[in-house]
C-alpha cells in the first residue's frame, strides 16, 4: 500500500473542512451544460495544482473561495455556449423550499453577470466586505459600492415582475 505524503494528507484534510464552501460556489455556478460535478472536480484541480505554493497570507477558506470563484468564472468563459441564466433552484437546501421570497430572491440573483453573483454568494455567506475584496481582488469600497448597486439592481428587478 502507497503511503501518503504529509503535504497529501493537508491537502485532503485542507479539502474536507472546506467542502461546504466549494459544494456552495459550484452550485451556484452550475447549470445542464456545466454539471456542479464538474465544476467540483475542477475545483479540486485548480486547488491542488495551487496547493504548494500557498503561502499562508490568507485563510484557507479565503483562498478556496477564490479559488473557487475564479474556476467557475472560467469554466463559462471556456465555454464556447453563452449562458445567461443559471436555474439554481434544484441546490436550495430543503430548508428554504417552501418559502417563496427566498425562492423569487434566488430566480433574481440567476439572472445577475457572474461577478454580480459571486459577490452576492459571499455577501450571504455573512463574509465582511474586507474578505469579500481579497476573494475578489477588489477594494473595500469598491466591494461596498457593488454591493449596493447590485441590492438596488436586486429590488428594480423585483419590482418589475411585480
Amino acid at each position: 500500500m502507497k503511503e501518503i505524503r504529509e503535504s497529501d494528507a493537508q491537502f485532503l484534510d485542507m479539502i474536507r473542512q472546506n467542502e461546504g464552501i466549494i459544494y456552495k460556489v459550484t452550485s451556484f455556478y452550475a447549470d445542464k451544460e456545466h454539471p456542479i460535478g464538474d465544476l467540483y472536480q475542477e475545483v479540486v484541480l485548480n486547488l491542488w495544482k495551487g496547493f504548494a505554493s500557498f503561502r499562508g497570507e490568507s485563510k484557507h477558506s479565503t483562498w478556496i473561495y477564490r479559488i473557487a470563484l475564479n474556476t467557475c468564472v472560467s469554466f463559462y468563459r471556456r465555454s464556447k455556449k453563452n449562458v445567461t441564466y443559471v436555474d439554481i433552484s434544484m441546490d436550495i437546501p430543503d430548508v428554504v423550499d417552501n418559502n417563496e421570497q427566498i425562492q423569487e430572491l434566488y430566480k433574481l440573483i440567476n439572472q445577475l453577470g457572474k461577478i454580480e453573483r459571486a459577490l452576492v454568494l459571499l455577501y450571504l455567506d455573512d463574509k465582511p466586505y474586507k474578505d469579500i475584496a481579497e476573494i475578489t481582488g477588489l477594494s473595500v469600497t469598491n466591494v461596498a459600492t457593488k454591493l449596493s448597486r447590485i441590492k438596488d439592481k436586486l429590488k428594480q428587478m423585483s419590482d418589475e415582475q411585480n
